[in-house]
């Protein structure tokens, strides 16, 4: 199934690069990139098939069984642009004249100096295209646990993180809502562990398109859930929003970073680990320092601003995370 799968996303990359892509890069001048952009035209044909599978069927769910009436819905078309920019390659462009560079020289440099990548898959001679993605999906979904947690850990990582959860109308285009900074940062890490690790690079954009078709899946603003089980084994909307819980998922009873549920797709890591919260609720979303507060004179304070707008929102998350860094305080 992965390889007809992989078979026809190779058909209509081929017809999509020869019909529009090729042209545009040779006539832009280009052509030194002609490689790089059919590589690029793959990643834009997956975000475009995302986009359309989340319009058919995500959508819709929100407007039949919300689990919140969404009450500022400009904030709900920056999370759209957000998704947009992410799935259709701009931020690909991005990834490519700033990461493409680092992650060649470290996979030179581990070549130099003979580093073989473990490459899972010789551990299970035989092993088929589904059983092996099936692998890496488990493998690489630990190493995101790891990452995620500790962007709630570190003060000067959640003043970036906390963009994403400064939602408080939480919705499907959510996910993509991060500052570009964490994004590239994770984008490095998980590409390294792939990497070392031997994962394929046809494997790889399947393993990540079906990451963010689920993790759109989580963030939607849908009253669903999986059941007793169901919970255990995938991160499900219901779960997943008490991450997001003002006072609950990125923090710890005292107020101080913690939290729980930072499974990204498998909450067998949050069982493991003790940080699973299965509370059968779907809570408000937010962070509690948005809130308006009371000061020590007893007046009344508007709480912290996170921005609306794409460019004030990355803004404030450098300005935060040198506040936060340097008064080590959140």
């Amino acid at each position: 199934m992965i390889e007809t799968l992989s078979d026809w996303l190779g058909l209509a990359q081929g017809w999509l690069f020869e019909t529009a892509i090729q042209p545009l890069v040779f006539q832009l001048g280009f052509g030194e990139h002609v490689e790089d952009a059919f590589e690029g035209t793959e990643w834009l044909l997956i975000g475009m098939l995302e986009l359309a599978l989340l319009f058919l069927v995500l959508r819709p769910l929100e407007s039949l069984i919300p689990a919140q009436q969404i009450t500022d819905r400009r904030a709900r078309w920056n999370d759209f642009i957000y998704t947009v920019l992410h799935r259709i390659g701009i931020f690909s462009l991005l990834i490519f004249f700033t990461l493409d560079p680092l992650i060649d020289a470290i996979a030179g440099w581990l070549r130099f100096e003979s580093f073989q990548p473990l490459n899972l898959e010789s551990l299970w001679p035989g092993i088929g295209p589904l059983a092996a993605f099936a692998v890496y999906f488990v493998v690489l979904d630990f190493f995101d646990y790891w990452y995620h947690r500790a962007s709630h850990h570190f003060n000067w990582w959640w003043a970036l993180h906390g963009l994403h959860h400064s939602q408080q109308n939480m919705n499907l285009w959510s996910d993509d809502r991060n500052h570009v900074l964490d994004d590239l940062l994770r984008d490095v890490y998980m590409g390294v562990i792939a990497l070392c690790i031997g994962v394929e690079p046809a494997q790889y954009v399947l393993l990540v398109s079906v990451s963010r078709i689920l993790q759109s899946l989580q963030h939607a603003n849908v009253r669903i859930h999986f059941g007793w089980l169901g919970e255990r084994l995938l991160v499900s909307p219901r779960y997943h929003r008490m991450h997001h819980a003002i006072g609950v998922g990125h923090e710890n009873s005292e107020g101080k970073l913690g939290g729980c549920n930072f499974a990204v797709l498998l909450p067998v890591w949050d069982i493991i680990f003790r940080t699973a919260n299965f509370t059968p609720r779907f809570v408000a979303t937010g962070i509690r320092d948005q809130l308006p507060r009371t000061d020590a004179h007893g007046r009344a304070a508007p709480g912290r601003e996170y921005g609306e707008g794409f460019w004030s929102q990355q803004l404030l998350g450098l300005k935060r995370m040198v506040e936060f860094a340097r008064k080590d305080v959140v």
